[in-house]
């Protein structure tokens, strides 16, 4: 093809990149997004000569430079597997390093200290028998290319960048009406927890909630009626946001929500969705007119999880992750469910949600699930079904009974290519039973409740201890995970966002 835009064989638009310069500036609509802080790996499909565009990963630039050999692994590994899976193993790689400089760094400086990591991005990929053709780094507007042969073509300076949206791709994803979504950063504070003195009042109200609720939540006779409060609250929050009128930009449309949407019924929602049965009933509203207001209102009150309460992220933003994922809005989806699992790293619904996204899978399984349990509640039952039990995370394998999404030791999952609901499961082993809610609270020797934040039953290893950690206080991040290595990694570092 010649420079520009052409009709493919299947009448599909076709457009040819030719210089560095494009490439850099058509990363963010490969995307869809300005990756900042990110190392960007983008397959290539037919040969080195054409290199039609595959899957994409994205990975957080890890801090450590100890870690940054199993990070480059993990990446190469992941796209290289996850085009395979899709039926085609990439042929060669562009490889992309975004970072802005630090204070008192230049863009030239960020791009020699991110050489060594450009180097490991080679040699990972070209141990999987898949070269990389070209790694840019991109920094503070301009780029530069790791592979230039040093024969005086480069400035040592870098390129300008130039004006945004100028390649040949931008304008074609323009015309087609696709538009990037601002950075990363802006895309995350529509799920991050407030850091205004609102926040005060909101944890206060998080604590009067929890005093009331979590009594409650421990006995088996009120536990139902929390559930339906619970579910009456969610139900009277998203009537309020489809009335509203609607608001152009994210940052005025949050601040709307926010808005209509009290201190004490957040309180209320954000604890009783702890309990995971409620969870997986609130998860029943991802499609059609309940969609939006639903995924508006995952997002307020995962910027209500303040202070202490950052770990009770995980069961909101799931639920966003999932409407977003539902609707069609893959890049939120593995957004907001990367977040639950930085919240909770052993958030089962979340950790599921976020494989069978990132390995293209289809959600119609679960959303056939979610349909039928909601139909079963609202007819008479007049004989015992089996597979009663099933949600959300016992739902079939979408589209290729070969992809299986993994589950955590114990639990159901519907083997591949059955329907969900029918009886014919994998039997787990057989442990204590223990309450959904053992966790909100413990029993003081004369038998009364101490109140504690509850949290998801999901979180418990087999013998019930917590491994998951809380968030850093008032700003919601969450605690460095571990890396391959062992060494302290940003959560980034430890999820691979891929695209098909």
């Amino acid at each position: 093809m010649g420079h520009g835009a052409a009709v493919g064989p299947g009448g599909e638009q076709q457009v040819t990149l030719r210089t560095p310069a494009e490439l850099a500036d058509a990363l963010p609509y490969l995307l869809g997004y300005r990756p900042e802080d990110s190392i960007v790996l983008v397959a290539l499909h037919d040969g080195a000569a054409k290199g039609r565009f595959g899957g994409r990963a994205r990975l957080g630039i890890p801090h450590r430079t100890d870690d940054w050999p199993s990070a480059a692994q993990q990446l190469a590994h992941g796209l290289v597997t996850g085009s395979e899976r899709r039926g085609a193993k990439p042929e060669s790689m562009v490889a992309f390093l975004c970072q802005d400089p630090a204070v008192g760094e230049s863009a030239r400086d960020v791009m020699e200290r991110l050489r060594p990591l450009a180097q490991l991005l080679r040699r990972a990929c070209g141990a999987l028998d898949v070269p990389v053709v070209e790694a840019l780094c991109i920094s503070d507007g301009r780029f530069w290319s790791y592979c230039c042969p040093g024969n005086g073509c480069c400035s040592p300076d870098g390129e300008s960048m130039g004006l945004p949206g100028t390649s040949v791709l931008a304008a074609a994803a323009t015309y087609a009406g696709l538009h990037v979504r601002g950075t990363l950063r802006e895309l995350r504070a529509r799920l991050l927890p407030w850091e205004t003195a609102a926040a005060l009042c909101q944890e206060a109200a998080l604590d009067t909630a929890q005093a009331a609720l979590v009594p409650r939540i421990l006995e088996a006779e009120s536990r139902a009626e929390v559930a339906e409060e619970t579910l009456a609250a969610v139900r009277r929050a998203m009537e309020r946001l489809a009335a509203a009128p609607t608001t152009s930009g994210g940052l005025d449309a949050d601040l709307r929500d926010d808005e209509l949407i009290g201190h004490d019924d957040a309180a209320t929602m954000i604890l009783g969705l702890q309990d995971r049965a409620t969870r997986d009933r609130a998860a029943e509203w991802m499609e059609g007119d309940e969609a939006g207001p639903a995924l508006r209102l995952w997002r307020a009150l995962a910027r209500r999880c303040v202070g202490p309460y950052g770990e009770h992220a995980a069961a909101p933003l799931t639920l966003a992750g999932w409407v977003a994922w539902s609707t069609g809005d893959e890049l939120e989806a593995r957004e907001a469910l990367a977040l639950a699992l930085a919240a909770d790293r052993d958030y089962l619904f979340a950790r599921l949600l976020h494989q069978a996204c990132n390995e293209g899978l289809d959600p119609e399984s679960i959303r056939r699930c979610l349909r039928a349990e909601r139909r079963g509640r609202e007819r008479p039952t007049t004989t015992t079904e089996a597979g009663a039990e099933g949600g959300p995370e016992a739902a079939e394998q979408p589209s290729a009974p070969t992809h299986t999404v993994a589950a955590a030791p114990g639990d159901d999952v519907a083997p591949a290519g059955k329907p969900c609901g029918t009886g014919s499961r994998r039997r787990r082993r057989s442990r204590p039973e223990r309450s959904p809610d053992t966790r909100a609270g413990r029993r003081a020797p004369d038998g009364t409740a101490q109140a504690r934040r509850p949290r998801s039953t999901e979180g418990t290893s087999p013998g019930g201890r917590r491994s998951g950690r809380p968030a850093d206080g008032p700003s919601g991040r969450a605690r460095a995970h571990r890396g391959a290595d062992g060494q302290d990694t940003p959560p980034e570092a430890t999820h691979v966002d891929e695209q098909p």
